[in-house]
């Protein structure tokens, strides 16, 4: 069972946390000022500017496409509006490259070189960019400038990243052992540095770890089939067993929302372990949207769920949403603009980026 009195503890200590590092709002989640409920919509345009290059300095050549292009337009008879459905940043496993779309089209990307992988990006309200690269993390301005990085030193990986507030991050490292990390962007210094429990191969350990709006942590143990919550000391507060977590995400309800890669499926359980939604890629996607590699997927405001998926090397949809009914309301299958999708973030949802709990992703 959680410890209810600590996190009501947590919470508080966790705002003003993000108040000192720098989070541009100091309204709890859900009081957000009606002209600012969605606040990235509002630097969007700054990705097209005049000032914006077409290559930035530190950009680097990235790998051809390694998927197949269909040329029979089966997009078209698709549901939903393609790629005007929602405006979004998107990174894929196989494709170093990151693409914000926006009023139905790629309006800006990014290349990072060739190699493995991009898995976690977000893009701040002062309209940066934080990915993680799995030899590297970094932030990136819309024109295309580094302004931080931190590198996986040798036989270690950095697959998530969180920001928490605009100076600090959350780095989870995998390694032996792994180490969950605050590091302050602009001090330069470690403020957590907590080794984890030995997770198997170092590669595999960790793809999605979170810090929630009551300052605890979130870790799906990719290898170890189970999610467990930490307060802010690295107690054990809760647990969940499951195969292959590769996301888990607290939902402004309360609830967990779980990816298990290996069984194709995404789980909603309460703080009981009570399921009390479920989608599997397998059984419940109407013939012809089935998919393969559903790694993480987000909640919207609205209750949708859009699943994100590597897409069979351009065979599937890279993206499908669903309502909680289980009814298809959208799937994209571009495989001419975008590549795999393992991660997004759709940039029409209310809330602060940089404040943990405002956006189920």
């Amino acid at each position: 069972m959680r410890r209810y009195s600590f996190r009501v503890v947590a919470a508080i200590v966790a705002t003003l946390g993000l108040l000192i590092g720098g989070c541009s709002t100091s309204s709890p989640r859900g009081s957000l000022a009606s002209t600012n409920a969605t606040p990235l919509l509002s630097v969007l345009q700054r990705f097209t500017a005049a000032d914006v290059p077409a290559v930035g300095p530190e950009e680097m050549p990235i790998d051809p496409p390694r998927w197949i292009v269909a040329t029979n337009g089966s997009s078209g008879s698709l549901p939903g509006k393609g790629l005007a459905q929602h405006p979004m940043l998107y990174i894929g496993e196989g494709c170093n490259k990151m693409f914000l779309v926006s009023g139905g089209k790629v309006v800006w990307t990014y290349s990072t070189g060739k190699g493995w992988e991009y898995d976690d990006i977000w893009m701040l309200s002062n309209g940066n960019i934080l990915f993680s690269r799995m030899g590297w993390a970094a932030e990136v301005t819309p024109q295309k400038k580094i302004v931080w990085r931190i590198d996986a030193p040798q036989g270690t990986e950095i697959h998530s990243v969180q920001p928490l507030g605009l100076d600090r991050v959350l780095v989870m490292q995998n390694g032996t052992p792994p180490r969950l990390m605050v590091v302050n962007k602009r001090t330069k210094a470690v403020e957590v540095d907590h080794a984890m429990p030995p997770a198997g191969g170092v590669h595999a350990q960790f793809r999605r770890v979170r810090m929630t709006a009551e300052g605890t942590y979130l870790v799906p143990f990719l290898q170890m089939d189970k999610v467990v919550e930490y307060d802010r000391n690295f107690a054990e507060i809760w647990s969940y067993a499951i195969k292959s977590p590769w996301a888990a995400i607290r939902l402004h309800n309360g609830n967990t929302l779980i990816t298990d890669e290996k069984d194709m499926l995404t789980r909603e359980v309460n703080a009981r372990g009570e399921t009390v939604w479920e989608f599997n890629i397998k059984t419940d996607l109407p013939p012809g949207l089935g998919f393969s590699a559903c790694q993480t997927c987000v909640r919207l405001a609205n209750g949708n769920t859009i699943f994100c998926s590597r897409g069979n090397g351009g065979t599937s949809p890279q993206l499908v949403e669903v309502t909680p009914d289980k009814k298809v309301v959208w799937a994209l299958n571009d495989w001419r603009e975008l590549g795999p999708a393992t991660a997004i973030q759709v940039l029409s949802e209310p809330g602060i980026p940089e404040r943990p709990g405002d956006l189920q992703q």
